[in-house]
This record gives C-alpha cells, sequence and structure tokens, in this order.
C-alpha cells in the first residue's frame, strides 16, 4: 500500500464510530501516561527522561493510521502538560515531535502485518530524528543556548536515553502490534 493511500485510508477511519471511540480512550490514555508513567534518571544534570508515552501513539498508528495517531501524539502532550505542567512554559516543539512520531508510527504499522523489521524500521527512524536530533535540539534551545552546554550535550543525552529504551520499546510495540493486528481482525470480521 501507498503513503498516498495509507494516508487517504486513515483520513477515513476519523469517519469511524470505532476509531473515534479507540482515538478517544487513547487520547486519554496518552494524557495519564505522560503524567504518571514517566521518569527523570539523574544523570546529565537530570536531563535523561524515559517515559512510554510511545505507546498510545503506537496502538493509535497501529488501529487507524498516521492521521489518527498524529492526533492522539499532538493533543496528548498538549494536555498532559496544561493538566500538569513540567516546570517551565508550554513549548510547541514537544508537541511536533508527537505529531511526527503518530506519523511515522502510522506509515508502518498501519495496515501492515506488524513484524521485527517494520517495528525495528519506524522505531529507528523515530528515535534518529525525532527523539535524538529534534529533542537535542528543542532542549538545547530551552536550556543550553544561555547555559554554556553545547547542543553535543543534549544530542548525547539523547542517544543514551534512546539505547536505554531501544529493546523495551521494540519488543513492547512489536507485541501490541501484533495484538492490535489480532482484535482489528476480529472485530472487522476480515
Amino acid at each position: 500500500m501507498s503513503i498516498k493511500s495509507k494516508i487517504v485510508n486513515s483520513i477515513k477511519e476519523l469517519s469511524s464510530v470505532y476509531s473515534l471511540t479507540a482515538l478517544g480512550m487513547l487520547l486519554a490514555l496518552r494524557v495519564i501516561v505522560g503524567i504518571f508513567a514517566n521518569t527523570t534518571l539523574p544523570v546529565f544534570g537530570n536531563m535523561l527522561k524515559i517515559s512510554i508515552n510511545f505507546l498510545p501513539i503506537a496502538v493509535a498508528a497501529a488501529l487507524c493510521g498516521s492521521i489518527g495517531a498524529a492526533i492522539v501524539g499532538g493533543l496528548g502532550d498538549i494536555i498532559a502538560f496544561f493538566i500538569q505542567p513540567t516546570g517551565g512554559a508550554y513549548f510547541p516543539g514537544f508537541t511536533l515531535n508527537g505529531i511526527l512520531t503518530g506519523l511515522i508510527l502510522g506509515l508502518f504499522l498501519y495496515k501492515n502485518n506488524v513484524s521485527l523489521k517494520t517495528v525495528l524500521i519506524s522505531w529507528s527512524i523515530n528515535a534518529v530524528f525525532i527523539e535524538v536530533l529534534l529533542s537535542g535540539y528543542w532542549l538545547y534551545f530551552i536550556y543550553g543556548a544561555g547555559s554554556g552546554n553545547s547542543f553535543w550535550v543534549y544530542l548525547w543525552t539523547r542517544v543514551i536515553s534512546e539505547a536505554i529504551k531501544f529493546v523495551p520499546s521494540v519488543l513492547i510495540i512489536l507485541g501490541v502490534g501484533k495484538a492490535v493486528g489480532q482484535i482489528k481482525l476480529g472485530f472487522n470480521g476480515k
């Protein structure tokens, strides 16, 4: 299936009551996870954050595609921040990260037979471009430019964070992706 047809089908998913209900529940889960299920490790000046924010986004990607997952990623970040601010002003860069994560995961997990290969590719693209490069830049932009820390400090912190999360994240996405495929298969009767 082409990227264009995946996007079109993902948009069509938004007209389904089942999909909207699932996205609403996943959005609520993303908000809860964003507030409660993350930790900051006391290394590199408390810049190493470990979280499972990706999980509801990955489920949305497998169920409803890129558009639904982007909505869960973006709105989840905004709502979680305004319910429980994390020690600073709202920064839209991390909302963009959530949207892009949803788009990337949706392109690989939606209407595919979720396999180790597709999970590794989608996770790697997201980890390198969004979680390391873009998040590293956002952190440098917010905290580093005036503090004397170089961009490389933030970049390497993100590399370490993603290395720590690599195996658990891939295994969780693979397991959840296969389970979601069975749920969707059973629900649609196809």
